[in-house]
């Protein structure tokens, strides 16, 4: 599953030539990996936005996940057009035994310049504190239009 989605965003990074931010707006699209789903994120500044996932966890008996991260840019650490991102936010799921937590999030993001597209990689530790304390760590690729 990942595999296909890989091969996408590198070709998709090497037709694009440059990239650029489009720190602005509401981008929809989907991410895959844990959990997969349809992610959106909204800009509330020039280096800050809120993201959203309603997703489908494929880890033990498949389970409805929805969370939510206030996330930082900093677009001076590779290029002034490619951040790295980071955050914080909450996750629930669905479950026989619900499950919610925070999330740690830490990412990269490619803006391209001939659409109004983003593609994404993060890595997001989490914390269960519902109905118990543990750790795990999710992580996913996706694609944002935005508009």
């Amino acid at each position: 599953m990942f595999k296909p989605m890989l091969c996408f965003i590198i070709i998709a990074m090497l037709l694009s030539g440059t990239v650029a931010v489009q720190s602005a707006g509401l981008g929809l699209g989907v991410i895959i990996g844990e959990p997969t789903g349809l992610s959106c994120k909204l800009w509330t500044g020039s280096s800050t936005a809120i993201d959203g996932v309603a997703a489908w966890s494929f880890g033990k008996k498949g389970t409805l996940h929805l969370h939510s991260d206030y996330l930082f840019h900093n677009f001076n650490l590779i290029k002034d057009n490619i951040p790295i991102y980071y955050g914080i936010g909450g996750k629930i799921k669905f479950a026989e035994k619900s499950e919610a937590g925070i999330r740690i999030p830490f990412g990269i993001d490619f803006m391209l310049t001939e659409a109004p597209i983003d593609i994404f990689f993060e890595l997001v530790p989490l914390v269960g504190l519902v109905p118990a304390t543990d750790f795990e760590v999710n992580g996913g690729i996706g694609i944002r239009y935005f508009f």
